[in-house]
């Protein structure tokens, strides 16, 4: 039986997803959290759909078997591969999944230029390109994969300015015309602060995270599985790579302010 001092699942590819469950604990600190990365099957963006698939269904086992209420897919790219497909296999847990915040960038604006940031298969999935046609008529939308900043993060290059900047300034580059930036991946996150100071702040940049813990936070409330102890809640923190520095990497990631703004 589910019940609410039960943790919440967080998963991604690897160290992004640590941005959404850095914004769960703040908004709500007295709940558990279990986070997996799967860095040693990282990038997913540039895989084929069924071996998404596979490695979502076996940590799904994984967190399941730890005990969770709920499971959060922080990773844009999982989502747009099997949210579904996990809700159909898993009918009595809640999952909640991302996708890129295009509503948020074009709701009641008129004639909008947005980039996406995202993956190549969160970009080319029929998810994404079913939500991007809705909106095509009325605003210009520009799909820019950046497979090298999800590497930045996973090498733990964030603070290289050096290496960063010249990547990020490829993938930014024409920002004068645009309205505003997505982020549709977890990893771009850590980028936030970068791309308004590289863009002087005359764009919103956008990303979903604080939509999706808002999102959790109903649907565990609406279930009455919100944890009601007072206390600050555990955090456990695995990862598919025998690389231990990604662990370290994980706790350096959730306690540090990179990329808030």
């Amino acid at each position: 039986m589910i019940k609410q001092e039960d943790a919440i699942g967080v998963f991604d590819s690897g160290l992004g997803g640590i941005s959404v469950l850095r914004e769960l604990v703040n908004q709500m600190p007295n709940e558990n959290y279990i986070y997996y990365g799967d860095s040693a099957y990282a990038p997913y963006g540039e895989k084929r759909k069924d071996q998404i698939r596979e490695r979502c269904i076996w940590i799904c086992e994984f967190l399941i078997s730890q005990g969770v209420k709920a499971i959060v897919i922080a990773c844009n790219t999982a989502t747009s591969a099997c949210v579904d497909e996990l809700r159909t296999r898993y009918p009595n847990l809640s999952i909640i999944g991302m996708e890129p915040a295009l509503k948020v960038a074009v709701n009641d604006k008129i004639n909008q230029n947005v980039r996406v940031l995202a993956t190549k298969f969160t970009l080319t999935a029929d998810k994404f390109q079913n939500m991007a046609a809705t909106y095509a008529g009325q605003h210009h939308i520009e799909c820019v994969a950046c497979p090298k900043l999800v590497s930045l993060v996973e090498q733990d290059q964030l603070m290289k300015q050096d290496v960063v900047m010249p990547i990020l300034n490829t993938y930014i580059k024409g920002w004068e015309t645009l309205d505003s930036i997505v982020l549709g991946c977890t990893h771009f996150v850590y980028f936030k602060q970068m791309i308004k100071d590289i863009t002087q702040y005359k764009v919103k940049i956008i990303d979903g995270n604080d939509g999706t813990t808002k999102h959790v936070q109903s649907i565990l409330q609406t279930k009455n599985l919100l944890n009601t102890q007072t206390c600050q809640g555990s955090i456990r923190i695995f990862n598919s790579s025998d690389d231990q520095q990604l662990l370290s990497l994980s706790n350096k990631l959730l306690k540090s302010k990179i990329g808030l703004v």
